[in-house]
């Protein structure tokens, strides 16, 4: 059965809920505060690089199952409402829920008795409990219903999710019934489970993700002091079921919208409950140091020494976003990298396929062809793992450079395509080239 669904906020989240929805037959309205974001999409122009998405939305424009507002009235007639709001780190790293606060007593003085409010942004444990006192409303029944979506893949995440989690109090009530519904399309399996279960469940998730990064990138660390390679290690490690191949390729640390902010929530939540989560704690320490790891590799290959100069060093940047398949720059590794080398005193040239300009970093220069982060260049700094870097003419780069060496954070290059070149490679966690 079809249900008019109603999206808060047209963020990275919502605007991939309101379009899937819409595709998975439902009349779907989405409300946003920014009149200039509302205005292009209704015009059908998604700023978001997310594959599929910019159709969906305006297949969902043209079938009128889709629309976009800034007019929260127009959720009046809603049968459900997702609450799809920003929820970023405060400063001592528990998530601010100003904008969700702001919103919902807005909310509870305009939807109509029964509207089921699900909350798909991700918020500290309780929140669900909590909402009938900030919609001021005991007669909206209020789902849990965290995203699981990866950026890059959001659309294929949402239409052939792994499972559904769908959480209230009590477990397996008429309103989470109503909610699984909406997915039964998908064939996913759902997770019907108390409000708590379900809020912590998303925190767990990304945190055990970054438990794994962080674990495999001190594992190539290791593997640098005793000669071995990282990556024949983790294709050893993913071949048991028990692992699993997934979050073992190390790199100059995680990052993008979701890894950094949950472990600070989770952190945030643990310390509040007096359990030390110490695993958690040293990840992001781990990853912290990440960075500076990738700039010893770098001073040590265009100095010769893991502490020389690279005063007014020319370095070429290979990727800026977190990670292949967005344009995300939030909690970039890539950028941490840059800046650092900048404050350095290094002269920083970088491409990315889906990335034009990074704001407020003056001091890297974006260009769009990737052949120019070659010119004159000390070293090549390769910081995400796009796929087409491995396809680029490397003796065209070689042409360019001042000297002839790359320093692969991702391991995505091949070798001995880069010998037959002319370029030394220096991967991470390999041999015989090793990170200091």
């Amino acid at each position: 059965m079809a249900e008019h669904i109603g999206i808060v906020g047209a963020g990275y989240v919502g605007l991939t809920s309101a379009a899937c929805f819409a595709r998975l037959g439902h009349r779907v309205t989405c409300v946003d505060a920014d009149e200039s974001k509302v205005d292009e999409l209704g015009r059908g122009v998604v700023s978001i690089a997310e594959p599929a998405l910019a159709d969906l939305v305006a297949q969902g424009l043209g079938d009128r199952t889709l629309t976009f507002t800034t007019a929260q009235a127009e959720l009046y007639g809603a049968d459900l409402v997702f609450l799809c709001l920003p929820t970023p780190p405060a400063e001592d790293g528990r998530p601010d829920l100003g904008v969700l606060e702001h919103v919902l007593p807005q909310l509870g003085r305009l939807l109509r008795p029964g509207c089921v409010v699900v909350t798909k942004s991700t918020v500290p444990v309780g929140t669900a409990a909590r909402l009938p006192h900030l919609l001021g409303r005991d007669d909206l029944p209020v789902v849990a219903n965290p995203e699981f979506l990866r950026e890059g893949h959001a659309v294929e995440d949402f239409l052939h999710p792994d499972r559904v989690v769908v959480g209230t109090d009590p477990a397996e009530s008429p309103a989470a019934q109503r909610v699984a519904r909406l997915y039964e399309p998908t064939g996913a399996p759902v997770v019907a489970t108390d409000s708590a279960s379900a809020e912590l469940a998303k925190y767990a998730s990304n945190a055990f993700l970054a438990v794994k990064l962080s674990y495999v990138n001190v594992l190539a660390e290791l593997c640098e002091r005793f000669g071995a390679d990282v990556r024949e290690v983790s294709r050893t490690m993913g071949l048991d079921a028990r692992i699993g191949p997934e979050f073992l390729a190390p790199g100059p640390g995680w990052g993008g919208s979701c890894l950094p902010k949950d472990t600070s929530a989770l952190l945030h939540a643990a310390e509040s409950a007096g359990v030390d989560f110490g695993i958690l704690r040293d990840a992001v320490r781990v990853n912290a140091r990440q960075r500076a790891r990738v700039v010893r590799a770098v001073r040590q290959a265009v100095t010769g020494s893991a502490a020389g100069s690279l005063a007014g060093a020319r370095i070429g940047l290979l990727g800026l976003a977190f990670k292949a398949g967005t344009g995300d720059l939030r909690d970039s590794p890539a950028l941490a990298v840059a800046d650092d080398l900048a404050r350095a005193g290094a002269e920083l040239t970088a491409h990315d396929p889906a990335v034009s300009c990074v704001p407020g970093m003056g001091a890297v220069q974006v260009v769009d062809d990737p052949y120019l982060v070659a010119k004159d260049a000390a070293a090549l700094v390769v910081l995400t793992e796009w796929p087409e870097f491995r396809d680029l003419d490397w003796a065209r780069l070689a042409a360019s450079a001042d000297r002839t060496v790359v320093v692969d954070t991702r391991n995505l290059l091949d070798p001995d395509t880069l010998a037959a070149a002319g370029f030394t490679h220096i991967g991470v966690g390999t041999h015989p080239r090793r990170l200091s």
